[in-house]
């Protein structure tokens, strides 16, 4: 994922005037004008590192000298100093928790990302671990950008990426081989087509169809194997990826991986990922 700095830093300038509103009434009354101080930011518990960039286009945008310790996606110990930083104490103080927030988030999804997708690799699978649209309003650029770093996949960025039928869209138009014939008639050669079904017999209509994908949508591995055997002996297993999604968590995903899917889909990633602790130390002043 890329998006040119300043345009990063705008959106990042926008979190930091929320969390401001008028000004920092305790550094305000607190700390004279031109105090100079020399900061650390730390990680306080072992995982992934995210948001490091974005950390210093923040910084270095309020005239803060910062020097990375770690890069994006790299793992991290517990005490490891992620970014060291100098400058006026107050835009440190001023810029801490929006820098904070965003490194702990980020970390955060990076570090679960990376636990699932290293599990399913211990277990032998090279299964697609993605997340959802699942993010939190106005992050999710950054959100999806820290599964990439945790080793998953995005799956769609935006509702324009690709077509993807769901239950509702399938209620409104009546059928899933009448869904897929309009989105196939209409949408451009560039765009795959999935489809989210809730039984066998719809993904077997959702291949017949002529659909990139098919989502089985809340479906237990027994019938994730029943779904793909049924598409082995109708020759339309391998026309189709097979996405699993719903219901999956941490301790049964193994158990999707092993029924042979292509790509498990999790909320959780982005919407239950715990932040990472990092908080920011004072190491010198200089008044």
């Amino acid at each position: 994922m890329f998006l040119p700095s300043r345009i990063i830093e705008e959106k990042l300038r926008s979190f930091l005037k929320e969390d401001l509103g008028q000004g920092d009434i305790t550094t305000h009354l607190l700390i004279p004008e031109k105090v100079i101080v020399q900061a650390e930011i730390i990680a306080k518990e072992t995982g992934v590192a995210a948001g490091i960039e974005e950390a210093l286009i923040l910084l270095e945008g309020l005239g803060i000298k910062a020097k990375p310790l770690v890069k994006d996606g790299q793992k991290i110990a517990k005490g490891k100093v992620l970014i060291k930083i100098e400058g006026n104490a107050k835009n440190v103080l001023a810029l801490e928790r929006t820098v904070l927030n965003l490194l702990a988030r980020m970390s955060g999804i990076a570090t679960f990302t990376n636990r699932i997708v290293r599990k399913i690799r211990k277990a032998g699978y090279k299964t697609v671990i993605a997340c959802t649209r699942k993010t939190a309003p106005g992050l999710e650029y950054f959100d999806k950008k820290a599964v990439l770093l945790g080793g998953g996949d995005t799956h769609r960025l935006h509702l324009d990426d690709m077509v993807l039928i769901k239950d509702n869209h399938i209620a409104i138009v009546g059928n899933v081989k009448e869904a897929v014939k309009l989105a196939k008639k209409q949408a451009s050669f560039s765009k795959k087509i999935e489809v989210e079904v809730s039984d066998v017999n719809e993904a077997i209509e959702a291949a017949k169809a002529g659909a990139d994908i098919i989502m089985l949508d809340n479906f237990t591995p027994e019938k994730v194997k029943d779904a793909i055997n049924r598409l082995k002996r109708e020759n339309l297993r391998d026309k189709v990826l097979i996405e699993a999604s719903g219901g999956i968590n941490e301790k049964n995903i193994v158990n999707f991986a092993a029924a042979g899917v292509d790509i498990i889909s999790l909320g959780a990633l982005t919407h239950s990922a715990k932040a990472l602790d990092i908080s920011l130390e004072i190491r010198k002043v200089a008044k």
